[in-house]
């Protein structure tokens, strides 16, 4: 069993910044892909960027240069800096992760969510 717990959501005005954190944890044999994504009321969940175990990453239209992903393979952690944020950025955030168990089988498995919220 697998388990993501997330971090560092909170209220934050229009230009600053926020750093949210991931931690995987259980039957852990490896993790491959790491990313976040996010869920504003009344829209669809978005991809907002991703990592993978060489660190090569993939991001958002909406969030090219101003978030960064990144992953500490030691700590099976996944982080993303959040800066120039935006009141469009207002959204619950999502982390997920590709783990590949103990056992061999292979799990994605995602965060509880943690809001993050942009005053204007």
């Amino acid at each position: 069993q697998v388990q993501l717990v997330e971090s560092g959501g909170g209220l934050v005005q229009a230009g600053g910044s926020l750093r949210l954190s991931c931690a995987a944890s259980g039957s852990i044999f490896s993790i491959n892909t790491m990313g976040w994504s996010r869920q504003a009321p009344g829209k669809q969940r978005e991809l907002v960027a991703a990592v993978t175990s060489r660190g090569g990453t993939n991001y958002g239209d909406s969030v090219k240069g101003r978030f960064t992903i990144s992953r500490d393979n030691a700590k099976n952690t996944v982080y993303l800096q959040m800066n120039s944020l935006k009141p469009e950025d207002t959204a619950v955030y999502y982390c997920n992760a590709e783990i590949i168990t103990t056992a061999r089988s292979i799990v994605t498995s995602w965060g509880q969510g943690t809001q993050v919220t942009v005053s204007s």
